[in-house]
């Protein structure tokens, strides 16, 4: 498995500007397929869904086109796809739709671990039904899930467990499958977070024991929309408010509105782009993402080796707060008596882009009582050895 990493960059005409860009998880930078695959959808013929027609048609397939492209990265049926405006907006939508068939006694499992995303629209929805909230806390000394609280929180009770796949802020990968298994033991739905696990590993929404999971395409090179995959049997069950006249057909009763048809469009050429980066001899594309996004995390990987290497040479000066085993190319750190957000402009002023804050994990800043602003770093299938040498160099620089 290599990628060729100069054709690679040569697709992304943002990098031509010379800056090096450690914001992956904040949202990536776009490839010129998936700004083309938007301006080809928005110039030609187009208008509302139907069959008579060559604009009606394009709207068609570009809905297809996009179920079907999700439907590989994600391992479900396209009848399983969802789009939505985004992953806070999708969990929103369902936090209601789920919660309609809660009542007072219930109870829901939450993690400290997750984006604000996956917490708030669940506390908000569980306070409207007078629900009960339980917490899986973090272990500080590794910054892993404190599964024994885990088991604490679970109960015959419990209606559903939210948990992210992977932290934006930390990259912490929870044992999801495990958690999933024991939530299912009693009777609940799982709902996971994929936003920044997505951007680095090929998903299997099943085999990963999701009900529903949710995951964002800007955060792996596509434009900024959001998508929801499940099994389309558990989403007939689901029944949202909606106008009387739209579909209520699934996956359409979840989309409001008529849909985004270029976004949907770029959407799906980002899936397209990601198995073409090292796709090997797979004769399907979910073999040819398995197979490039496999590259992608090797190279990543590496690229998080060196950097780890750089930050442990700049001595006591900078304290990095990711320790899980097992995580994302994703580093939070603070440095000391110094604050991140004047060592994001010294970056800045070198063309390197590494943002400071909490990312909207509220609950892990809390929990682990991080100092905000954090800086944060997050690697990309663009970013090169160079880039990290240059982002050591300005930290270096700056302590």
């Amino acid at each position: 498995m290599a990628i060729d990493l100069t054709a690679l960059r040569a697709h992304f005409p943002s990098l031509d500007h010379g800056l090096a860009f450690f914001d992956g998880p904040g949202g990536t930078q776009t490839p010129r397929p998936v700004a083309d695959a938007i301006t080809a959808t928005m110039t030609s013929p187009l208008s509302n869904r139907g069959v008579l027609s060559p604009s009606e048609l394009n709207a068609e397939r570009a809905v297809a086109e996009f179920r079907a492209a999700y439907a590989d990265l994600l391992g479900v049926p396209a009848d399983g796809i969802v789009h939505g405006r985004s992953a806070t907006q999708l969990t929103y939508d369902f936090s209601r739709h789920l919660a309609k068939d809660w009542k007072a006694g219930d109870e829901i499992v939450l993690s400290r671990l997750d984006h604000d995303c996956n917490v708030r629209p669940w506390v908000q929805a569980a306070e409207r039904a007078g629900v009960t909230v339980r917490w899986i806390e973090i272990d500080a000394a590794t910054t892993e899930l404190d599964l024994d609280s885990f088991e604490r929180a679970l109960s015959p009770r419990t209606r559903l467990v939210a948990i992210t796949a992977a932290s934006n802020v930390l990259g912490t990968k929870p044992p999801v499958r495990r958690i999933a298994d024991r939530a299912h033991e009693v009777g609940a739905l799982v709902y996971v977070d994929g936003v920044h696990y997505t951007a680095h590993h090929l998903v299997d929404v099943p085999a990963m024991g999701a009900d529903l999971f949710v995951c964002s395409p800007y955060k792996f090179l596509g434009p900024h929309c959001g998508v929801l995959a499940g099994a389309p049997e558990l989403l007939e069950t689901l029944r949202p408010d909606k106008l009387l006249p739209s579909s209520d057909t699934v996956p359409e009763r979840f989309e409001f509105g008529t849909l985004p048809y270029e976004i949907l469009a770029g959407a799906a050429a980002a899936v397209d782009f990601l198995a073409a980066i090292d796709p090997g001899v797979g004769a399907t594309r979910r073999e040819r993402l398995a197979h490039s996004l496999g590259s992608v995390h090797e190279h990543e990987q590496a690229l998080r080796a060196r950097l780890q290497d750089g930050l442990r040479a700049l001595g006591d000066l900078l304290t990095v707060h990711s320790k899980a085993s097992d995580r994302t190319p994703t580093l939070l750190m603070t440095l000391e008596g110094r604050d991140a957000r004047e060592a994001q402009a010294h970056l800045a002023a070198r063309d390197v882009l590494a943002p400071a804050g909490s990312f909207y994990a509220y609950e892990p800043f809390a929990a682990l009582k991080l100092q905000d602003p954090a800086l944060r770093t997050g690697l990309a299938p663009y970013n090169t050895a160079d880039d990290v040498d240059r982002l050591l160099d300005g930290l270096s620089s700056f302590l």
